[in-house]
């Protein structure tokens, strides 16, 4: 049998918060890390198929490309609908890569009509009228205004998307939705009529994403945060089932690598330090200078492992930020922080550590493809997004290991993230 949901993931910590609502609500999940070779692995074991692509910051034609080809090995597994899974802030230019991948996708599976909702309650992202709320504020208000590849300063996700998209972008609003799933449908259907191909959906509660997953059980493709996750499964008659999430015993080294400089991980981040644990600052200014900042790094790291975790982070203020990209630019400064993380990360793995958290979308995109990781067994959840994984290394010793969003978390996500890993396995 087929796969029941294909989806595509922007990054891969989205991926991974996509997989954990979809195995917390019944379904048995596969992550795959980029699109498999043509003809590898079609017959996948598995009621829905992740693959995490690493698009969300490309040039847009590059995101389109590769949704595509994710697009072609999931319709060729079978799968008989099609979610595209961005980030719960809607991160996004005005160039993309939300709108042109949405309408490409739309396109090759010949449909006219999709809906765009990032909402996911359970880590306060809302949206109401059209407009996103994190936490109490507005997105045009809150840290990702700040952001240093995609400053969302525009709360109107009609605005924003309709800015990257030909399609008319429309409203499902928030008095519709509470309607039920009959009620939205009927507002498809007119929104239809009057030439609108897109339309953002209001959600201030899950009940709310359920109503949304019944009225979207028939639509070709569905555009969403992970939120729209948990409204999916039950349109297969899927349940709950804690086994899904069962992963194996956990052992080794503890330590986290942090390349995210949200609002969020900046504060984990700071509360790691306080409380006087062992960390490694890594300064992209050093690195550009032509220091070994990973041999320090991993020098460091290894005297201190047995005593661990240990945290090796490039995390600093949005000024601070700003001050690394003026000089080394925006790009450059990101790949940098990227590609030393990642080889961080390998150092650390043949070091022994086998319990790993990473935080940051293009931080963890880097250290996965670092670490040669194809796929991912989904686990427990940490916090609401956040879930333990596991995969198998070469030497065939288990790595878990959990891709954090830079945005998700509690202010002590590192230390209770190892601490439910040991709950688990005891």
């Amino acid at each position: 049998m087929g796969i029941r949901l294909g989806c595509i993931a922007d990054d891969f910590t989205g991926a991974t918060d996509l997989a954990n609502n979809l195995v917390r609500a019944g379904m048995r999940v596969v992550q795959l890390i980029d699109v498999p070779p043509a003809g590898a692995g079609r017959a996948v074991d598995a009621d829905a198929v992740v693959i995490a692509l690493k698009s969300r910051t490309v040039p847009a034609a590059d995101a389109v490309d590769a949704s595509l080809r994710a697009l072609a090995w999931l319709r060729s597994a079978g799968a008989e609908q099609v979610y595209f899974k961005y980030c719960s802030t809607f991160d996004s230019t005005p160039a993309g890569n939300i709108g042109p991948v949405t309408e490409a996708l739309m396109d090759a599976l010949g449909t006219d009509f999709t809906v765009a909702t990032p909402a996911f309650p359970d880590n306060g992202r809302t949206v109401f009228k059209g407009h996103l709320f994190v936490g109490d504020v507005l997105l045009g208000d809150s840290g990702m205004r700040h952001h240093p590849l995609t400053p969302m300063t525009d709360s109107n996700l009609v605005s924003v998307l309709g800015a990257q998209t030909r399609r008319a972008v429309g409203l499902i609003d928030h008095t519709v939705v509470a309607g039920g799933a009959g009620a939205i449908r009927a507002r498809i259907d007119a929104l239809r009529e009057d030439g609108f191909g897109i339309a953002v959906a209001d959600a201030v509660s899950n009940d709310d994403l359920l109503r949304l997953g019944a009225a979207v059980r028939g639509l070709p493709l569905v555009t969403a945060g992970s939120g729209l996750a948990i409204g999916l499964p039950a349109n297969w008659g899927f349940e709950p089932s804690p086994a899904a999430a069962q992963l194996p015993p956990s052992g080794g080294h503890r330590a986290i690598v942090s390349g995210s400089v949200s609002v969020a991980t900046n504060g984990q981040v700071l509360r790691y330090l306080r409380g006087g644990r062992p960390a490694f600052s890594v300064d992209p200014l050093r690195v550009a200078a032509g220091e070994d900042v990973v041999g320090q790094a991993l020098a460091f790291a290894e005297s201190q492992l047995d005593d661990g975790p240990v945290l090796v982070y490039s995390t600093e203020p949005a000024d601070a930020v700003r001050s690394v990209q003026g000089r080394l630019g925006a790009a450059e400064a990101g790949e940098l922080v990227e590609r030393t993380l990642a080889r961080v990360a390998q150092g650390l793995v043949e070091r022994g550590v086998r319990r790993l958290v990473v935080a940051g979308g293009e931080t963890s995109g880097a250290v996965v493809r670092a670490l040669g990781v194809t796929g991912l067994r989904i686990g427990p959840q940490i916090d609401p997004g956040v879930p333990w994984c596991a995969t198998t290394l070469p030497d065939g010793d288990t790595l878990h290991i959990t891709l954090k969003s830079g945005n998700f978390g509690g202010p002590d996500f590192f230390t209770y993230a190892f601490a439910l890993l040991d709950e688990e396995a005891a």
